[in-house]
């Protein structure tokens, strides 16, 4: 599921109201210098609900300005959620078809 939230919307998100607090309270009043060890925080970070983290640096190079025209909107199989239908939805793949 891909979910889209607008900008200052963050109060509908329920991951940051879940997960964001724990994480700061892990990293409070220390240095994060490096990657590594913003990551490392993220990654003991445990809240009560017993919800688990899971985080690692992504280094591809990913291409910008990318054009993508209507019929290939139309085409994804796209199935929008109740909730936020313009921002929260799912991508399934195209049945009979494999690979990207």
């Amino acid at each position: 599921m891909i979910g889209h939230y607008p900008t200052g919307a963050s109060k509908w998100n329920p991951v940051e109201h879940r997960l964001l607090s724990h994480m700061s309270i892990n990293w409070a009043g220390k240095a994060l210098r490096c990657l590594d060890t913003m990551l490392g925080y993220i990654r003991v970070t445990v809240p009560e609900t017993g919800l688990r983290v899971r985080a690692w640096l992504n280094e591809k190079i990913y291409p910008t300005k990318v054009k993508v025209s209507n019929a290939q909107m139309k085409s994804l199989n796209l199935e929008r959620l109740p909730s936020c239908a313009n921002w929260s939805y799912t991508i399934r793949a195209l049945s009979g078809r494999s690979g990207p």
